[in-house]
């Protein structure tokens, strides 16, 4: 199908909005927003904004969390021969949104996918957070209830990774009370309103926080960033004989003291040694 007049090639456009302030918006990405024949948006009042900055006109499309397939599988038929372009409430599509199923869709269909890179709540908080960025790990949002919520606290406890937590101000303060509690007290920061004119980032151990925020909820978009755990404590005698004792009831004694001596970062000759000892 030939190329539209609009000046786009048909495909998706997966276009970075702003976090907060409209002047982040890259020149590209405005370009995209005025050419597109159509732009699938979270909330046509939110975008609307946005698009009126961007000096575009290009009618919009509700596409959501709650859309149908069918919306989708319209969108996908439109990229045949239109632009689509592909734009979210705040910052990069498919950060914490359901955007991946419409380019998961699109790219089966054999469209063409361009994305336009920009914002990001999650990385522009690890920027300010002065925590480990040479690996970390996005979390979303966590869950409401506290069961489940300890249970992906629990999965990434021993991750040695900075992790990055997007939170609302109601929630916050318990959030960041159970992270203490399943994670440890590490070091972490809150950042909130980025790029706006209230912006802040305010950092401490996750008790520290918890406390800070637990009688006055902060308004704004949040972003919780957690450190690392720190090195654990060399292993014990205690612990290796404990952890010798288990394993020699499964493995023989070279085995055994090869298990213990990768699990706890031990000696494996003077493991063996003592796994003799032991056995006798």
């Amino acid at each position: 199908m030939e190329t539209q007049s609009s000046g786009l090639e048909p495909g998706l456009y997966i276009v970075a909005g702003p976090i907060g302030n409209l002047g982040d918006l890259t020149p590209r990405a405005a370009e995209v927003l005025r050419l597109a024949d159509v732009v699938a948006v979270e909330d046509t009042r939110v975008s609307a904004r946005l698009l009126r900055h961007a000096g575009s006109d290009r009618p919009m499309i509700p596409y959501h969390d709650h859309s149908g397939e069918n919306v989708r599988a319209r969108l996908v038929d439109r990229m045949a021969g239109e632009s689509v372009a592909l734009l979210s409430d705040a910052g990069t599509p498919l950060i914490s949104d359901p955007g991946y199923k419409l380019v998961r869709d699109a790219r089966a269909a054999g469209r063409r996918i361009i994305t336009l890179p920009g914002p990001s709540a999650a990385i522009a908080a690890l920027t300010l957070s002065g925590l480990p960025t040479d690996r970390f790990l996005f979390m979303g949002f966590l869950p409401s209830k506290a069961k489940a919520r300890g249970d992906s606290l629990d999965e990434v406890a021993g991750l040695r990774a900075t992790l990055v937590f997007y939170e609302s101000g109601p929630r916050l303060s318990e959030s960041l009370s159970a992270m203490a509690a399943h994670l440890g007290d590490r070091e972490a920061a809150v950042s909130r309103e980025i790029s706006k004119t209230f912006e802040e980032t305010a950092c401490g151990t996750l008790t520290e926080l918890s406390a800070r925020y637990a009688d006055a909820p902060p308004k704004g978009e949040i972003v919780v960033t957690v450190g690392p755990p720190g090195e654990a404590a060399p292993a014990s005698a205690e612990d290796a004989d404990a952890a010798l004792l288990e394993a020699l009831t499964r493995l023989s004694v070279s085995k055994a003291a090869g298990e213990v001596a990768k699990k706890l970062g031990l000696d494996r000759r003077t493991l063996y040694d003592r796994a003799t000892e032991l056995k006798g």
